[in-house]
């Protein structure tokens, strides 16, 4: 099957998919996709025995999409650049404490307790590197399905800032922590400082990059009246940056979301007339919300590549505790930091916990692991892990708030 016809399946079912969830079943368009998707791909794996043409005609459309290359290494730049080009940034700047502390100690800690957890669970079935991996890669949560799900829901200004900013953040820690425990699981033995260096490097080098590409953009921008120009020019900063990373080997998603940020800062006080600011901004509003339908279609039909049998689904259902029970600590845990460091802010822990979501950049971790570290049994707990994630929690956010709402309308 060509390229084109791959695309163009997948646009067609994103297209009816959406549609059907927005007309008939009422769910948030990107929800109803990727619930659509997933009970399709299940109905086709289950064909197997009447319609083996259908069955194998679909199986190898999904092998024939390499998921982790598309999400690393083409979808992920537009949608970090879009996401954080997109935030307040005075509430972000507000919550910069919260953030920090939800992004860093926060994701430390829940990689920890995820591991030795799941550990515990299984009954240490899985040597330790492998519960160890797990935990880096599950423990950040997904900016793309975060920001995804706060553009429909009814959150505080407070609630949306630190969702997001905790979720673009966290990933840097997280990407470092997981090629850490892979090198020294392939025969690097890594040091305290060997770690500290990397981190350094790797985050402070994609937010320098981005930075610094924001500033020579915005520059651009001001020279020319011209809204079709200034879209150009974003667009090349958005992939050109991530790729400028990826060669410099530092953190490309954190460099993607500094460039976002960095522009929009660079660009607040411009005109009108100099920066098309509302036709860059309904550019990217739109990238965003194509680009989420299409995603969350590959992740549905992702499960016809998954093994999903009796002990990766007990697995699934263990991590799915796991997670949420450690961010519900760990949540709780520096929200009463946040509260002694500044007594006025107030957050709701349980909206935090909720709606704290893995996505597909989990899943493009998990298909980073070798076979004799564990990826069969990691990625199909990663899988369940998202889709409940993103169909469940990102699904009742919103009843949820609504329940918080009447039941503390003080707050």
């Amino acid at each position: 099957m060509t390229n084109l016809a791959v695309i163009s399946i997948l646009f067609a079912v994103a297209a009816v998919f959406g549609w059907i969830s927005a007309r008939w079943l009422k769910l948030p368009i990107t929800i109803g996709t990727m619930l659509l998707t997933v009970l399709t791909s299940m109905a086709l794996m289950g064909t197997g025995i009447y319609a083996p043409g259908i069955h194998s005609w679909a199986a190898a459309l999904s092998l024939q999409i390499d998921l982790r290359g598309v999400i690393l290494h083409g979808m992920l730049p537009l949608l970090l650049f879009a996401g954080s080009f997109l935030l307040d940034l005075e509430e972000l700047r507000k919550e910069k404490i919260a953030v920090t502390l939800l992004a860093v100690i926060g994701t430390v800690t829940s990689f920890f307790l995820v591991a030795e957890l799941m550990g515990v669970l299984g009954g240490w079935r899985a040597p330790w590197i492998e519960y160890l991996l797990f935990g880096a890669l599950i423990s950040p949560t997904d900016p793309v399905a975060v920001l995804e799900m706060l553009r429909r829901t009814r959150a505080s200004k407070t609630t949306r800032a630190q969702l997001a900013g905790e979720s673009l953040f966290n990933d840097g820690v997280g990407a470092v922590i997981f090629i850490t425990l892979l090198e020294a699981a392939q025969g690097t033995q890594p040091t305290v400082w060997s770690i500290s260096e990397t981190l350094a490097l790797k985050a402070g080098g994609g937010l320098l990059i981005g930075i610094a590409g924001a500033a020579f953009a915005s520059h651009l921008m001001r020279r020319l009246t011209s809204y079709q120009v200034d879209i150009l020019i974003t667009i090349a900063l958005a992939f050109g940056g991530y790729a400028i990373a990826e060669v410099l080997h530092i953190s490309a998603p954190l460099e993607a979301v500094a460039a976002g940020i960095a522009l929009r800062y660079f660009n607040r006080d411009q005109p009108t007339e100099i920066v098309a600011h509302n036709s860059v901004h309904g550019f990217w509003s739109v990238i965003d919300e194509v680009q989420n339908s299409i995603l969350f279609v590959l992740l549905g039909m992702a499960i016809m590549t998954v093994t999903l049998d009796k002990t990766s689904v007990r697995e699934g259902t263990s991590a799915i505790l796991v997670v949420n029970a450690v961010r519900l600590v760990a949540v709780a845990a520096l929200l009463g930091l946040l509260r002694l460091l500044q007594p006025t802010r107030r957050s709701s822990t349980l909206v935090l916990v909720w709606g704290g979501l893995r996505g597909g950049l989990s899943i493009a971790l998990a298909l980073s692991v070798p076979e004799e570290l564990g990826r069969g049994w990691i990625v199909a707990a990663t899988y369940v892990v998202v889709v409940f994630s993103i169909v469940v929690q990102g699904g009742s956010l919103n009843w949820l708030l609504g329940w918080l709402s009447r039941t503390r309308p003080a707050a």
